[in-house]
């Protein structure tokens, strides 16, 4: 009997040792996993030209935003909010100018709005299928957006509607270009629409001092007049893959309204 106890005990103790080790595994681990999310978050805030306030703030002015607009448009209305450095953009489709109008109202009133540009359709709401194809674009576009060198995915948000991608971000007149004529080129996009706040090369910062004065858009360049080496001219060969479409056309978008900063 004391030699059966004796082996159970020693069982019982053994047993008690590799559990605390186990626990004390899985603690150290979800510890480890934890400061790993967290150095990862630091990292994207940091890849952020926004403050990480100004990110807050974007987020709230997004919820609110929504919810506001939904409660007092009509059902038949499909509204998108995007919201970057305060700056908010609406696309979507409404019923008729009085609905456009009134989305306008309602987002340049939200507390932090510092402008809002207002690209709502009036038309009947977009099909699923077309939905589902945006959101397809935005991918594709993000995705080629990253293979570029000269910029950073990061200072982008990138948002498609019917084929239509409009692109908002603190950057430079040479990366907004960069950024518009890349997007021009993936299959699929309609057309190009740049929501820039400006900045001059080397500014970090973000808030509406930090943005510079908007001018007109230099011409796009001529894809034509680009020199070809080592290309013999032949009428009946088309140096464009299959795979590829003509670039879409890259425009400004509408002019941005003040918001007034005052919660309705």
């Amino acid at each position: 009997m004391k030699s059966r106890y004796g082996i159970s005990s020693a069982l019982a103790r053994t047993t008690m040792t590799i559990g605390l080790a186990a626990a004390l595994s899985a603690s150290l681990q979800g510890c480890f996993l934890a400061i790993a999310g967290a150095a990862g978050g630091t990292a994207l805030v940091a890849t952020d030209r926004r403050t990480v306030g100004s990110q807050t703030e974007d987020r709230e002015i997004q919820v609110k935003a929504l919810s506001d607009i939904s409660n007092k448009l009509p059902q038949s209305s499909h509204i998108n909010v995007a919201v970057f450095n305060q700056r908010v953009l609406l696309t979507g489709e409404v019923p008729d100018d009085a609905s456009k109008q009134r989305a306008g109202d309602i987002a340049r009133g939200i507390t932090n709005v510092d402008s809002v540009v207002n690209e709502l359709a009036v038309q009947p709401a977009s099909s699923f299928s077309s939905r589902a194809n945006d959101s397809y674009l935005e991918g594709r576009v993000k995705a080629e957006l990253i293979s570029y060198k000269d910029i950073s995915a990061n200072d982008f948000k990138v948002v498609s509607e019917r084929g239509t991608v409009y692109l908002m971000g603190l950057v430079t007149r040479q990366e907004g270009s960069t950024a518009a004529d890349a997007t021009s080129k993936v299959m699929g996009v309609q057309q190009v629409v740049k929501v820039y706040q400006y900045i001059q090369p080397g500014q970090q910062g973000s808030g509406a001092s930090a943005v510079a004065a908007v001018s007109a858009p230099p011409p796009a360049a001529n894809p034509a007049e680009a020199p070809m080496v080592g290309a013999v001219p032949d009428a009946s060969v088309s140096s464009r893959p299959i795979d590829q479409q003509a670039p879409a056309p890259v425009t400004s978008s509408s002019p941005a309204e003040p918001g007034n900063g005052k919660a309705l």
